[in-house]
C-alpha cells in the first residue's frame, strides 16, 4: 500500500477534524455546514475523512439532530453526486471495519451502512460482527444490524432473541422475524416452550453474558400466552405451532365455565354442557382436567359420569371418582345420563325466575324469525317507515379465548308489538324452490336500516356491535361513518347514574341498592349494563341466563329466541319510560336529541398517530388520546373502568378516589376485558403487549395505554388527567375498596356497640380483661333478649339486613369480627358496606389519601381546613 499517499490523508483530515472542533466550540453550525460544503470538494479521501471525524466527534454520533449525523448527511449528498469518490476494494473493506466500530444502531447507522457499501460487505465478515456484539452482552445492537442486513437465516434464532423476549424488548423481536415465515414459526413454537410450568427465564438469563439479573415473573406464562397469540394473528400462522398455550387458554376457559356454573350460577345447564364438550373435545388432558375441576367445584358423581361420558379410562381417573361411580353401580355409557342433572346444580325454574326478570310483554307469535324473502321485504315495510322507533341488539358466539373477532350471528331489531330475528350466519331463503340462501338483501336492510335519518335506533353501546358487524361481511366495514338516528342509551345511563350517585351528606343515611333482587339461586349475581339500567327504569333486570350461548346453533332454542327478543325490546319500554319523565331519572327534557351519531373516531394515518403520541407527556406513552379528554369534565361517577390483572394497584387507588373500576382476576385472558368493555360501555386499562389487540377490539379512546414503569400513584393521575376526571373529597373512598360497591350503610357507635353485644362480641364492655384474648364466637341474637329488646333493634330491618345472621341483601354478612377492641370509644360512625359487608371508620388513611393526590383534587383548601378539623379516613 502507498503510504505517502494514507499520510496525506490523515494529514489532511487531521486538519479538517481540527477546524470543526473549533468551530463547535463557537456552537457555530451555520458556520460549520458552509465549512464542511466548501472543504468537501478538496479532501483527498471523504469516506476516510467522515469516519476521522465521527471518530473524534463519538459522543455526538448517535442522535439524528447530533454533529455527526449533520455531517455524514453533507458526506452523503457529495458522495451521491460525484461516484468517482468512492472507495473500492481493501480499502473500502478497512472503512468497513472501521463503520462497525463507531456505530452500531440509530439513523446514523442507516446512512454508514449505504454510504460505505456494507450489504455488499462478505456476508461472514457481517455475521462476524454480528456475532461479536451479541458475545459482548450487546443483544439489542445486534439483533438490530442483524435486521438491517438481513443476516436473520444464517443465526440462531434462540440465542439471538432469548435476551430481547427475557428483557421485553418484543418490538425488536417482531421485527427480526418479520420477513421469514420461517423464523416467525420457530418463534412461536420458542415461546410454546416458554409455556412449560418448570421453565425459569432466571436459568435462561444466566446463559447470556451482559444481561442484567431476571426477575422471576418475567415471561411468565400470562406473557408467553400474550405474544405468542398475537403473532399467530399477525402472521396468520396455524395456531397447532403453540398447543401448550392453546391448551392453557382452554383451561382458563373451563375455570370459567366452572365459575359461572357452579359460583355465580348463573348458566344453563344445557349451555354449560356445550361450551364444555366444544372446549375439551377429544384433548385428553384437557378431559382430565375436567374431571379434576368437576372435583372441586361439583361432587365425585358428576364427574364420574363425565368420565365415562368421555370415555376415560378408570384407571387414570382419581380413586375418589372410580369409587363413586362403584357405589352408583355406574360402569358403562348405559347409566351415563340418568340423574346427571340431578347431580348438578340448575339455574332456577322459569316460573320462579319470570317473578325477578324482565319478561317479553308481546306474545311469542309476534317474534319473527325471518327466513324467506317475503318475510324480509314485510320487515323493511315495517321497519323503514318514515318516524318509526326501533330498538337494535346483536347476538354472536361466545369466543372463550378462541383467536380472532367473533362474528355476529344474529341481529334483533324491535318495533312496537313485534320483534324481527335477523339471521346473519344464513342470511335468507331468496327462492323457496331451490331453498337458495342469501344475504345479499339482508345486508342490504342493515345498511340502510343504520345509515336512515327518518328511522331512530335505540341502541346500547353500539361501538362494541358495530365493530363485531365489521369483521362478520367486509360490506360492513366503514357503517360507523354512516350512522344517522342512532341513540345509545349507554350514555344516557351514564347520566342516571351520575344523578343517582350524586354526593350525599355523610350524616343522612345511604340506602341499600333498591331492586337488587337475588335470582332465587342463591347467589345475588348484581345486574351490569343494559340489564342494569332495565333494572333501574323497569324495575327488574335483564335474565342474561341465555348471554352465553351458542349464537351459531341452527335452529335456535326457545329460550334463546325469547332472550334475543327481550333484549331488543326492553331498549324500546325503557326509552317509553324515559321519555314520560325524564326529570324523574336526572335527564333533560331534551335527553332523546342527544348527538345522535355516536363519536367514533377516524382511521389516523401513521404519521397522525405519531403527531398524536409526540404531543403527550411524557412522550414515551403511546396512547391515543380519548375525545373524553377534549370534552367537559368528568366525576369519578361518570368514569368507569375495567383493570388488566397486571394493574391491580393502579386499579385500587383509582377505586380509592370513586372511579368505579372491575379487575380482572390473575387467570382472565385479557380478552376478558375487551368483552367486559364491550357490555358496561368501560375504558380498558392495560399495558404492554395486549394494548393493540384491545384497542382493535374497542376502538380509539377506549383503551388506554399505562406505563407500568411507573408507580400505581404516577399511573393513576396520568389517568385520570388523561380522561379529564375532576376528584372531590367527596369521591374519596366512596367506593368499597374491597367489592367496588358504591353504597354504605351508616351505622353510629351506639347502635354498632348494641350489634356487638347482641351477637356475643364482649371486647368493648367492661368485664373484659383481656379482650384479644376473648372469646369471638357470636351467639344467637335472640338468646336471652326480651321482646322489647328485640323492638330497640327496628333500625335494622329500617336498614335491610338480618338481625339473626347479620345478612344483608346480597348475601354477604356484616362483618363485626374485623373490629378491633377498644376501637368504639374512639369512632362515632362505621361505614358498612351493602355488597361484601366490610366495615370502615374513620381514621388517618384519609388524610394520607388526599396529600398524595392533592394536585388532582379539587377544592385543596376545603382538604387542609378537612384534615385539621376530623382527619377523616377510611381505615378498617
Amino acid at each position: 500500500m502507498d503510504h505517502s499517499g494514507t499520510s496525506f490523508v490523515e494529514q489532511g483530515s487531521s486538519e479538517f477534524v481540527s477546524t470543526l472542533k473549533a468551530l463547535w466550540a463557537l456552537k457555530d453550525v451555520d458556520q460549520i455546514r458552509e465549512y464542511v460544503q466548501k472543504t468537501l470538494p478538496t479532501l483527498e479521501d471523504p469516506q476516510a475523512a467522515l469516519l476521522d471525524v465521527l471518530e473524534a466527534f463519538s459522543a455526538f454520533k448517535g442522535k439524528a439532530n447530533s454533529l455527526g449525523y449533520m455531517i455524514a448527511c453533507k458526506f452523503s449528498q457529495w458522495l451521491k453526486e460525484h461516484p468517482e469518490a468512492q472507495q473500492t476494494g481493501l480499502r473500502l473493506e478497512k472503512f468497513q471495519t472501521r463503520v462497525f466500530a463507531l456505530v452500531t444502531e440509530g439513523t446514523l447507522l442507516d446512512l454508514l451502512l449505504d454510504m460505505y457499501q456494507i450489504h455488499s460487505a462478505d456476508r461472514n465478515f457481517l455475521l462476524g460482527h454480528a456475532t461479536h456484539l451479541h458475545h459482548m452482552g450487546k443483544f439489542k445492537e445486534a439483533v438490530i444490524l442483524s435486521t438491517k442486513l438481513d443476516l436473520q437465516m444464517d443465526l440462531d434464532l434462540e440465542e439471538m432473541c432469548a435476551p430481547l423476549l427475557l428483557t421485553e424488548r418484543f418490538p425488536l423481536v417482531e421485527a427480526y422475524v418479520a420477513k421469514y415465515p420461517e423464523l416467525q414459526t420457530q418463534l412461536v413454537q420458542l415461546l410454546d416452550s416458554w409455556s412449560d410450568p418448570n421453565f425459569n427465564p432466571r436459568v435462561v438469563g444466566r446463559q447470556y453474558k451482559g444481561l442484567p439479573p431476571i426477575k422471576a415473573d418475567k415471561m411468565n406464562i400470562k406473557t408467553v400466552s400474550k405474544l405468542a397469540f398475537k403473532l399467530l394473528e399477525q402472521y396468520k400462522l396455524d395456531p397447532g405451532l403453540c398447543a401448550n398455550l392453546i391448551n392453557q387458554r382452554h383451561l382458563g376457559t373451563l375455570k370459567y365455565l366452572m365459575y359461572k356454573r357452579f359460583v355465580e350460577k348463573s348458566m344453563t345447564h344445557e349451555n354449560w354442557t356445550e361450551h364444555v364438550q366444544n372446549t375439551v373435545k377429544d384433548n385428553r388432558w384437557l378431559q382430565e382436567q375436567l374431571i379434576s375441576l368437576l372435583l372441586r367445584h361439583s361432587d365425585c358423581e358428576t364427574a364420574g359420569r363425565w368420565a365415562l361420558k368421555l370415555n376415560l379410562p378408570q384407571e387414570n381417573l382419581p380413586r375418589r371418582v372410580t369409587e363413586a361411580l362403584e357405589d352408583l353401580g355406574i360402569n358403562d355409557n348405559s347409566a351415563l345420563y340418568h340423574g346427571l342433572s340431578d347431580t348438578e346444580t340448575t339455574v332456577d325454574d322459569p316460573q320462579t325466575r319470570k317473578k325477578h326478570f324482565y319478561q317479553l310483554p308481546i306474545p311469542r307469535d309476534k317474534v319473527h324469525f325471518l327466513q324467506s324473502s317475503e318475510e324480509l321485504s314485510r320487515c323493511r315495510e315495517i321497519v323503514m317507515k318514515d318516524g318509526q322507533t326501533v330498538g337494535v341488539d346483536m347476538e354472536w358466539r361466545p369466543s372463550f379465548g378462541d383467536l380472532g373477532k367473533p362474528n355476529v350471528s344474529l341481529i334483533q331489531v324491535a318495533v312496537k308489538g313485534e320483534v324481527f330475528l335477523l339471521d346473519l350466519l344464513n342470511g335468507v331463503i331468496t327462492d323457496s324452490d331451490k331453498k337458495k340462501s342469501c344475504k345479499e338483501e339482508l345486508i342490504s336492510l342493515i345498511k340502510e336500516l343504520f345509515s336512515s335519518p327518518k328511522v331512530t335506533k335505540l341502541c346500547y353501546g353500539m361501538l362494541g356491535d358495530l365493530q363485531s358487524l365489521e369483521g362478520t361481511d367486509p360490506e360492513f366495514i366503514g357503517l360507523d361513518k354512516q350512522l344517522h338516528g342512532v341513540l345509545d342509551l349507554l350514555m344516557v345511563h351514564k347520566q342516571i347514574q351520575h344523578y343517582q350517585h350524586r354526593p350525599r351528606n355523610h350524616s343522612s343515611p345511604v340506602d341499600v341498592l333498591a331492586g337488587s333482587q337475588a335470582s332465587g339461586n342463591g347467589h345475588d349475581v348484581q345486574p351490569a349494563g343494559l340489564s342494569l339500567l332495565v333494572r333501574d327504569v323497569l324495575g327488574k333486570p335483564l335474565d342474561k341466563t341465555e348471554q352465553l350461548s351458542n349464537w351459531d346453533r341452527r335452529p335456535l332454542r326457545e329460550q334463546q329466541i325469547i332472550y334475543a327478543a327481550a333484549d331488543s325490546y326492553c331498549l324500546l319500554e325503557v326509552y317509553e319510560e324515559l321519555q314520560s319523565d325524564p326529570l324523574r331519572y336526572g335527564l333533560h327534557q331534551d335527553f332523546h336529541k342527544l348527538p345522535q351519531k355516536p363519536a367514533v373516531p377516524r382511521h389516523q394515518t401513521e404519521k397522525q398517530k405519531i403527531a398524536a403520541v409526540q404531543k403527550q407527556k411524557p412522550k414515551t406513552l403511546t396512547t391515543t388520546p380519548n375525545p373524553n379528554s377534549m370534552s367537559q369534565p368528568l366525576s369519578p361517577r361518570q368514569f368507569s373502568v375495567v383493570c388488566d390483572n397486571m394493574l391491580q394497584g393502579l386499579g385500587r387507588y383509582l377505586r380509592c378516589l370513586g372511579v368505579d373500576v372491575l379487575m380482572l382476576e390473575n387467570d382472565d385472558d385479557h380478552r376478558r376485558a375487551a368483552e367486559i368493555a364491550r357490555r358496561d360501555g368501560r375504558v380498558i386499562l392495560t399495558c404492554g403487549l395486549p394494548y393493540e389487540t384491545l384497542r382493535s377490539q374497542v376502538g380509539e379512546g377506549k383503551c388506554f395505554l399505562v406505563d407500568c414503569s411507573e408507580k400505581a400513584k404516577e399511573q393513576a393521575i396520568k389517568v385520570l388527567k388523561h380522561f379529564n376526571v375532576r376528584v372531590t373529597l367527596a369521591d374519596v373512598f366512596s367506593r368499597c375498596q374491597v367489592c367496588n360497591c358504591n353504597k354504605y350503610l351508616h351505622i353510629s357507635r351506639d347502635r354498632m356497640l348494641s350489634l356487638l353485644k347482641l351477637h356475643g362480641y364482649p371486647w368493648d364492655t367492661k368485664d373484659v380483661t383481656d379482650p384479644y384474648n376473648a372469646a369471638r364466637t357470636p351467639t344467637s341474637a335472640s338468646q336471652s333478649k326480651t321482646p322489647v329488646e328485640i323492638q330497640s333493634f327496628a333500625w335494622v330491618k329500617e336498614m335491610g339486613f338480618s338481625l339473626e345472621s347479620l345478612t344483608l341483601p346480597s348475601g354477604a354478612k356484616l362483618q363485626l369480627e374485623s373490629i378491633p377492641p377498644g376501637l368504639l370509644e374512639k369512632i362515632d360512625l362505621f361505614f358498612c358496606c351493602s355488597q361484601c359487608g366490610k366495615v370502615f371508620w374513620e381514621g388517618s388513611h384519609f388524610g394520607r389519601v388526599v396529600a398524595q393526590f392533592q394536585e388532582i383534587l379539587q377544592n385543596t383548601g376545603e382538604y387542609f381546613y378537612q384534615i385539621s378539623t376530623t382527619e377523616k379516613s377510611h381505615d378498617d
